[in-house]
């Protein structure tokens, strides 16, 4: 296990930490919006890397140790954030790697398996969607942000009503759990500010005529069964699109990845990056 702090071209600096032996397979895990490399829990970084794999999981720009950006003005688009994971690899000195994203990362996973194919083995989608016309509409009831939100104390209470929105419908949710890792999260980021607006004002962008059909890597996606923010039929419906998926419905799970859980997503995982 070891921690990086990676310079990019531009001046960003990502941190990155890796798990397990640089020699077997690579993952890189990218999360959602407004969450640090700790949203992917270090157990299950080490339940892949006992498992056989090389794990990358980063903090993405405003977010962890990575540069952050003032309140309100992100300093990139979404695609500067797919191409830092090439960045990362190059960094590692990875040449092919297996790659998984949760939720809006999602948007990362298809820029790169369609602007650089050749430095993926496989893809992995994660609670998240095509969206397309007609899914149903998001069932989590999500609180409106607060003017100022400068003090810490605010931030967390913030970050952990949102999380309770993504995650409460399921009976394995712990609210102290949560709140443990809200807080470890701010309290190592110093400010949630960044992460919790700029990923949101940050301009989409995928290359001309994005389309999930274009894929051409083994793809797996795999779904929370009671996912409040994408509903079950969005998985459903990336899975169809997607030529030659595989579809994995994670029981009595929300939006984000629960303990219950963490064994059957590395079993589901590992089996999915078995090939080189």
């Amino acid at each position: 296990m070891g921690v990086h702090m990676i310079a990019l071209p531009d001046g960003v600096r990502i941190c990155a930490e890796t798990f397990g032996d640089p020699r077997a397979p690579a993952i890189v895990l990218c999360q959602g919006a407004s969450a640090s490399m700790l949203w992917w829990d270090a157990a299950v970084c080490d339940l892949l890397a006992d498992a056989g794999r090389f794990v990358i999981r980063y903090d993405q720009r405003d977010t962890g140790l990575s540069t952050k950006y003032p309140v309100g003005s992100p300093g990139y688009s979404h695609a500067d954030l797919a191409r830092d994971v090439l960045e990362v690899l190059d960094a590692l000195g990875i040449e092919r790697a297996h790659l998984a994203g949760c939720s809006m990362a999602g948007g990362v996973v298809l820029h790169l398996g369609l602007i650089a194919p050749e430095r993926f083995a496989s893809l992995t989608f994660i609670s998240t969607s095509t969206g397309e016309p007609g899914l149903p509409a998001p069932e989590a009831s999500f609180p409106e942000t607060p003017s100022g939100l400068s003090e810490l104390g605010a931030q967390v209470e913030f970050m952990l009503a949102q999380v309770r929105a993504c995650d409460d419908v399921s009976p394995f949710y712990d609210d102290a759990a949560a709140r443990a890792l809200v807080q470890a999260d701010a309290e190592r980021s110093g400010d949630l500010r960044p992460a919790l607006i700029n990923h949101f004002l940050a301009e989409l962008g995928h290359p001309d005529d994005a389309s999930f059909a274009d894929l051409t890597l083994p793809t797996l996606v795999l779904h929370g069964e009671l996912d409040p923010v994408f509903p079950l039929p969005h998985g459903e419906a990336l899975a169809r699109a997607v030529p030659d998926s595989r579809f994995v419905v994670l029981p009595a799970q929300g939006h984000d990845l629960l303990p219950h859980n963490w064994e059957r997503f590395v079993r589901e995982l590992v089996a999915h990056t078995s090939a080189p």
